[in-house]
């Protein structure tokens, strides 16, 4: 069986009984005969029906932010807005994505030549919980507009977020079977992705689970595109506006309890502000509430789970044994939940974990850095390469950083690193490789088909 688990009370939500692999390879056979006859509808039709799927999310808001919270305790608001995000990443491939597909005219010697995009079959896409609703559809609205089918792999532990997500389509009136859950566990998937009729794999999630999928769908030749870890540093210079970007990196470390591969974790601040930069931090840090995640005046709800929340704290508690100085939180309040309160390190260095390693939730590392060279060592001087975001009053100078030196998938400068559909969402390094979102995105899982006329 799955379990949902509620990380607020600990409470067990729902069980889920695990799909056989027959009831599984029954799934991926409906859905790859449900592809057959999308992959010739319009563009039109298509566009219809995922406008009503964005009409349906909304419509049913607050029951999928209910669910959100309920599963994995993102702050209710937050659970909205994602909602809001996904409703958002529908409308964008409905209204753009015949222009992104549309053929290309190529001048050679032929009476005429063009590239053409043609949908691939199903895509495999295995996801995690700390987005439930929003990592899913930022891969199905462009797969589904693209013609292609979904199935879909979650997390157990957000289960019926899963099994909603499926619904909203169900309901958005795409055809039965186009677009399916699986509710199996990861020992399975060796066997999902090596079926005939998978034809590409999507994932998000950790580096081992990456290089796992990546493995399987290698050995058998299937495109994949992998969103994975990341440990973003934020470079706050001597001409940066502190008050400004000690705001901006609080929220960019706490969103969603820390728990984001793009949420702000180093901290790299140059020594001529690095005190009055730390001071301006650990007091923003301290007014954010913590507490249930459905009182709309908390910003922090618990972690997604004990064990979570329990690798994050052995992550602290190593790194104030190898030297660094404890600004803040670091305990494990003694009340009922997976709940770990906002944290920040300073002293940081290399051979910590807070310096070396992902810390997924609400902790932030500071480390100080001698000028703007040292900064830019330090930021690169990581194995992921997700996102980045630099704070200085000279823009062409952050520009400059961001576009020549800094080894990352994205770049923002004043602002904190989020995705949006219009713009290309991935990493390199063990951050990962391709790209989600964006015209970029939609030709991530497709034939992109030479046609030469004589």
């Amino acid at each position: 069986m799955l379990q949902s688990i509620n990380p607020t009370n600990l409470k067990t939500l729902k069980t889920f009984p695990k799909m056989s692999p027959s009831e599984v390879n029954k799934i991926i056979d409906l859905t790859n005969s449900a592809f057959e006859e999308w992959r010739h509808t319009s563009f039109s039709n298509r566009s219809k029906l995922m406008m009503k799927a964005a009409d349906v999310l909304r419509k049913k808001k607050e029951g999928y932010s209910k669910l959100m919270t309920l599963e994995m305790g993102k702050p209710i608001l937050q659970s909205r807005a994602e909602v809001e995000k996904c409703a958002w990443v529908c409308e964008y491939y409905a209204e753009n994505a015949e222009k992104f597909l549309a053929d290309e005219l190529i001048e050679t010697d032929a009476s005429k030549s063009f590239v053409t995009f043609q949908p691939l079959g199903i895509v495999l896409a295995v996801m995690p919980w700390n987005f439930p609703f929003w990592q899913v559809f930022r891969f199905a609205a462009p797969g589904l507009m693209a013609g292609n089918a979904g199935i879909l792999k979650h997390a157990s532990n957000v289960s019926g977020c899963a099994l909603a997500i499926e619904e909203v389509f169900r309901d958005a009136g795409f055809p039965e079977n186009l677009f399916r859950t699986i509710l199996v566990p990861s020992s399975q998937m060796e066997d999902v992705i090596k079926n005939d009729k998978i034809k590409a794999v999507t994932l998000t999630g950790s580096v081992p689970a990456g290089e796992a999928v990546a493995k399987t769908a290698g050995s058998v030749l299937k495109k994949t595109v992998m969103e994975l870890g990341g440990s973003d540093p934020y470079l706050i210079l001597e001409d940066a506006d502190l008050d400004m970007a000690a705001d901006t990196c609080v929220t960019a470390r706490l969103i969603n309890g820390g728990q984001s591969c793009i949420a702000a974790k180093r901290f790299i601040v140059v020594e001529e502000v690095y005190e009055a930069f730390k001071k301006l931090f650990v007091e923003k840090m301290s007014s954010k509430k913590m507490g249930d995640p459905f009182d709309e005046s908390n910003t922090i709800g618990p972690q997604a789970s004990i064990p979570l929340r329990d690798e994050l704290h052995q992550q602290v508690v190593k790194t104030t044994e190898l030297g660094a100085q404890l600004l803040l939180g670091g305990k494990i309040p003694e009340i009922i939940g997976a709940y770990y309160p906002p944290t920040v390190l300073s002293n940081v260095k290399k051979g910590m974990p807070a310096y070396d390693e992902e810390l997924f939730g609400p902790v932030a590392a500071i480390i100080k850095a001698s000028g703007e060279t040292e900064a830019i060592q330090i930021a690169n001087d990581t194995i992921f390469g997700l996102g980045a975001a630099v704070f200085t009053r000279d823009v062409e100078r952050g520009e400059k950083i961001a576009k020549e030196k800094l080894q990352v998938g994205c770049c923002f400068i004043n602002a904190f690193v989020k995705s949006d559909p219009r713009l290309p969402f991935g990493g390199i390094k063990e951050s990962g490789y391709g790209r989600e979102l964006s015209a970029f995105g939609i030709k991530e899982f497709v034939n992109i088909k030479t046609i030469y006329v004589k």
